[in-house]
């Protein structure tokens, strides 16, 4: 079992264009930088019916920790969808931001104690 965590990459042929081997470059190294362990890179072309839905049974059959996008243009609606959002960690290599399907709250702000040892 691999220790890293894992992730897919995914973009869309009509979005990419003639930059579509510079993208899945693009994803690769940010994967090996982020400490990813890639297991592949999903292409769709433009005719490919209810991208997100399969996108999503890829992501949940893999089991995977992320889905890293070239930019959000390769989703429609320039958005990450939410129910790939859902099943894994988004990160768009553009801005390298992510979306991720955890949130996790701030820690609470403990409250100072007097010289006794008691809560004020």
């Amino acid at each position: 079992m691999n220790a890293d965590p894992t992730a897919i990459g995914y973009l869309r042929a009509d979005v990419s264009g003639p930059q579509l081997e510079w993208d899945k470059r693009r994803i690769r190294r940010l994967a090996k930088r982020l400490g990813y362990a890639l297991l592949r890179i999903v292409v769709f072309a433009p005719q490919t019916d209810d991208m997100t839905a399969r996108l999503v049974n890829v992501t949940r059959h893999l089991h995977v920790d992320a889905v890293i996008v070239p930019s959000v243009e390769h989703f429609d609606g320039a958005q990450a969808p939410v129910p790939l959002v859902q099943a894994a960690d988004v990160i768009c290599g553009d801005s390298e931001h992510t979306e991720a399907r955890w949130f996790i709250p701030p820690l609470p702000i403990a409250k100072p104690e007097n010289r006794a040892g008691v809560s004020k």
